[in-house]
């Protein structure tokens, strides 16, 4: 309670508590600092708007990244999966090749070769393709989460999937 029954005045108590977590960051050292700092900008509610805190994540152009672009698509679409079950599926479909194209199966012969890193035929990409991915069965991301996106309707998740689907 403050002294003498006097209000607090929030603003400056929280200026204050701002300064003294800088200084103890700053005596922790500049990672964390760095890591501290939009947490000290958002005092309102105003500066914690997701335009203000969320910034893009930068994903690497590689297996690891678009698996792990792909499973964030599929969180804000509710589709499971997880990255060894993908990871899994994929060294089996393709090697890890976003170009692969089965040439030679049963769905080649009816004209319908199965493309990209989880060998999705084109009929099955159309029709469990994301939005906001690209629309193309060779683009990496496309393809891991329209691949999820079938296989959590047939199977219940990738996860569950340990052989051709």
């Amino acid at each position: 309670m403050p002294a003498q029954g006097q209000p607090v005045n929030s603003r400056s108590t929280q200026s204050r508590r701002r300064t003294r977590l800088a200084r103890t960051l700053a005596v922790a050292g500049t990672g964390a600092a760095v890591l501290a700092l939009p947490l000290l900008g958002a005092t309102t509610a105003a500066a914690a708007t997701p335009a203000a805190t969320t910034a893009a994540t930068a994903y690497p152009n590689n297996l690891d990244g678009w698996i792990r672009q792909a499973l964030s698509v599929m969180s804000q679409h509710g589709i499971p999966g997880s990255y060894d079950g993908i990871y899994r599926n994929i060294m089996r479909e393709s090697s890890g090749n976003p170009q692969a194209i089965n040439l030679w199966d049963s769905n080649a012969a009816a004209g319908t070769p199965s493309k990209g890193l989880l060998q999705v035929i084109d009929p099955t990409f159309a029709a469990y393709h994301v939005p906001g991915t690209a629309y193309d069965p060779y683009d990496p991301v496309a393809n891991i989460v329209a691949a999820c996106n079938y296989a959590a309707d047939r199977y219940g998740s990738i996860d569950n999937v340990f052989g051709a689907y």
